[in-house]
């Protein structure tokens, strides 16, 4: 029983470690460029075959990474959701789809991957949808997205769709340049993660609840 106890603390010792190192080489050079071989090799692994064997193909090893931080971040987003009144307006919503993900990697310290690793993949066509799946099959994610198009009642399907899309963008790349900048240790706008997020609210709110000119 001990033996077996011993084994599987080592099995999810390995498994830990190929996902930091896979996160941190695929942030750093991307997803394509970076072959199993190399993570295993990385990850100070004698058996080359290493994330096939804990994780099978290299789309099996994206999606746990995101699995891996999308947990913690969805307990940060369910707390705020909770405590949101019946009067939560725009910025209340967009506060919900922000916050969550920066402070996790508030919590993580520095230097932080996920950002990177999330702006490679949302780059690449084919493991995208990994991302998007992974986001959408979160209830408060659902919950957040209702709670702001019903702030914002007049605007069309189509419009909505388009914002989104604009939003997704300036949500992924900017905390991923911040978290760049914090890792070659140059300058950043804001001093904290806290206030880049306030910043990026400000921006988002503006974008939202931006005019609609019509089609000619």
């Amino acid at each position: 029983m001990a033996n077996r106890t011993v084994r599987g603390e080592r099995v999810e010792e390995t498994r830990e470690s190929i996902l930091v190192t896979a996160e941190r080489m695929f942030a750093e050079h991307g997803v394509i460029a970076v072959s199993n071989r190399q993570v295993s090799e990385a990850a100070g692994q004698g058996n080359n075959a290493a994330v096939g064997y804990h994780f099978g193909t290299k789309t099996d090893l994206v999606r746990a990474i995101v699995r891996k931080r999308s947990e913690p971040v969805e307990a940060i987003r369910v707390r705020m959701v909770a405590e949101l009144g019946d009067g939560a307006g725009v910025r209340d919503w967009v506060a919900c789809l922000v916050r969550p993900s920066v402070e996790h990697l508030a919590e993580l310290g520095s230097p932080t991957w996920f950002a990177r690793f999330g702006a490679q993949v949302m780059t690449d066509p084919a493991l995208r949808p990994i991302m998007i799946e992974e986001a959408l099959s979160a209830p408060s994610l659902r919950q957040i997205i209702d709670g702001l198009h019903r702030c914002l009642p007049a605007m069309t399907d189509e419009v909505r769709a388009e914002r989104g899309d604009m939003a997704r963008q300036l949500m992924v790349h900017v905390s991923a340049e911040r978290e760049r900048a914090l890792a070659e240790g140059t300058g950043t706008p804001r001093a904290s993660w806290s206030d880049a997020a306030t910043g990026l609210i400000d921006a988002l709110c503006g974008l939202w609840l931006a005019p609609i000119t019509p089609h000619s």
